[in-house]
């Protein structure tokens, strides 16, 4: 039987109005993914819209740990994954039984744990406040003065914050497989190709790539900063979806993507498991559904709102 629909989009928009849904979909994301979301955003962003949202399912198209803070934050919501397989290297780097374990063996330090948002709920409900790339350096700033900070788990962002802020902490040694692919060697290689290309780098990227580039930050302040830079070129160190939303925000400049040692560019094997049909297929089932258990969820709920507080 023919569908009443003439693609993909046109059936997940309508589905979404049945089920009161809300898109939300972060900037890695396929572009047909982007082009048909309520909020496209990063971490930051998407907590705020997740919060704020009087939808009755939320959609999110990301990775697991985004929808999982979707989830906490809203525990009366149907929140779905298209993909339940989405998950994150960082998020993998730092178990929660492996950090339980290690602040018992270093219950003397007393630390003060500042949990990036790329890692499970186990670990949230860990952590005295969360932070993301975007708003990294105020969560440091506002710690505690006589408590030592640990960072978890990106080594690459707690070192970039130390360096913005002059605080000391403690690193778990973890990182994004992705924007560690970045090296000197082949951002140097492509500025010999574009000497008048400026370079944004994200802040998970290793030092030896920051220290070439005209600007560190957040996906969100790269929209930002190349609407106001004077330079009408870039080469945009961070995971490649995030060129679909430069190239629509922004279409009167270039945008190139950082390659790696391993390839033209930086794609997320996880952030490319979510498409079009699986989130056709999610919304027509509520499936696959992202659950938890409550003493988890209220745990990790207060850092999470913590970090929204400070971020105000």
């Amino acid at each position: 039987m023919p569908s009443k629909y003439a693609n993909l989009q046109e059936e997940i928009l309508d589905l979404k109005k049945s089920r009161n849904a809300i898109i939300l979909v972060h900037n890695y994301q396929l572009g047909e993914i982007q082009d048909i979301a309520d909020y496209v955003g990063d971490s930051l962003g998407l907590a705020y819209r997740a919060r704020e949202t009087n939808a009755d399912v939320i959609a999110f198209c990301g990775v697991h740990f985004m929808a999982e803070t979707a989830k906490i934050i809203n525990p009366e919501k149907t929140v779905i994954l298209p993909d339940k397989d989405a998950g994150c290297s960082l998020e993998l780097s730092c178990p929660g039984e492996e950090l339980a374990s290690f602040l018992k063996d270093n219950a003397n330090k007393n630390y003060y744990v500042i949990a990036y948002i790329n890692c499970s709920a186990d670990v949230k409900a860990l952590s005295d406040c969360i932070c993301t790339s975007g708003n990294a350096v105020k969560i440091v700033e506002s710690a505690p003065d006589d408590r030592p900070i640990l960072f978890v788990p990106d080594q690459n962002l707690g070192a970039w914050v130390m360096e913005q802020t002059g605080r000391k902490m403690d690193l778990w040694q973890g990182s994004c497989y992705v924007h560690v692919e970045f090296t000197r060697e082949s951002i140097s290689k492509i500025r010999d190709e574009y000497p008048q290309a400026e370079l944004i780098a994200h802040p998970e990227c290793t030092y030896a790539v920051r220290m070439l580039a005209d600007v560190v930050c957040s996906t969100e302040k790269m929209v930002d900063y190349a609407k106001q830079s004077n330079a009408s070129c870039f080469i945009v160190a961070t995971e490649e979806g995030m060129l679909h939303r430069l190239n629509k925000e922004v279409p009167s400049k270039t945008f190139i993507s950082g390659p790696t040692d391993h390839c033209a560019c930086a794609e997320c094997r996880f952030m490319k498991m979510n498409t079009l049909e699986k989130l056709r297929n999610a919304l027509r089932d509520l499936s696959p559904e992202v659950t938890m258990n409550e003493e988890t969820r209220e745990k990790a709920k207060a850092p999470i709102l913590r970090m929204l507080e400070l971020s105000n």
